[in-house]
């Protein structure tokens, strides 16, 4: 082979060696950072790119969700009870360029964030209210991040409390409280079922005195529940006759006890008169 085809073979081999240093294949979750000389360039999407070797560098970022563990806290709530939480994290860039340029490591520094934030936002809130309205903290923790990560091109899409570690005498308090709840629904409950039981009772009694036919069906409704809930013998009364009686009574009350004059006091050991023979 003559100098000049062997001078063609070795630019041939650095030109293709040239271009292979700066072929760059991006996934179509990623997005390529390219700076030129240091300087920001401009981002890649998903596909072939090409860069300048040893001119132009590219950092690749993944535009995917991320869940990020949020190691346990320990927290003081508002009614000072010192509970150990722990929660998850889901983010995702929607700027490359930001996160690249405006934070170190956004992996790490959103992390940190809500490490912090969670410590801040159940200190103020109380231990009722974090077990109660667990979804109303969540929304506020996913708010107050995603403020501060938006710089950064960091989008918070969803914060949840996992785990909430109360210590074991406030778990037997608050057992005691929920079963003092429980009887106290149980008294009104049973108190309200009483209520309308009286008012049903009151109801019928005002229909079967307005209807004595009603009243007499009753009676033998009762005389027929009594004879067959054992061997007895039952020996009907007239209702009439129970009416006559009750009226007789009435018209010869009973005699009243002779009152004592007023100022007059009794002796407790009378003494009869001793008669002189």
């Amino acid at each position: 082979m003559s100098a000049s085809g062997m001078g063609l073979l070795i630019a041939f081999g650095i030109l293709f060696f040239f271009f292979l240093s700066g072929v760059r294949i991006v996934n179509e979750y990623e997005n390529g950072v390219v700076f030129r000389l240091g300087r920001f360039a401009g981002v890649k999407r998903g596909g072939f790119r090409w860069i300048i070797p040893f001119i132009e560098r590219m950092v690749i970022v993944d535009m995917r969700t991320v869940a990020r563990d949020v190691p346990p806290q320990d927290v003081i709530t508002r009614d000072n009870v010192s509970v150990k939480v722990n929660a998850v994290v889901y983010f995702r860039v929607v700027q490359a360029d930001k996160a690249v340029l405006q934070v170190e490591d956004y992996l790490y520094a959103t992390s940190q964030l809500a490490q912090t934030t969670l410590r801040a936002i159940l200190g103020q809130v109380e231990l009722d209210e974090l077990l109660a309205n667990r979804e109303r903290v969540n929304h506020e923790l996913q708010q107050v991040l995603d403020a501060h990560t938006d710089p950064w091109g960091v989008k918070v899409s969803n914060v949840e409390v996992k785990h909430i570690d109360i210590p074991a005498d406030m778990q037997r308090a608050i057992a005691r409280q929920a079963e003092a709840e429980r009887e106290r629904r149980a008294k009104i409950i049973s108190a309200e079922g009483e209520y309308q039981a009286a008012e049903r009772l009151a109801e019928a009694a005002k229909i079967m005195t307005q209807n004595p036919a009603t009243l007499h069906l009753r009676y033998l409704q009762t005389l027929v529940e009594i004879a067959t809930s054992g061997n007895r013998v039952i020996i009907p009364i007239p209702l009439d006759l129970m009416r006559a009686v009750g009226n007789l009574a009435d018209l010869n009350p009973a005699p009243a006890t002779p009152s004592r004059p007023q100022g007059a006091v009794a002796s407790p050991n009378p003494i009869s008169p001793s008669t002189n023979s």
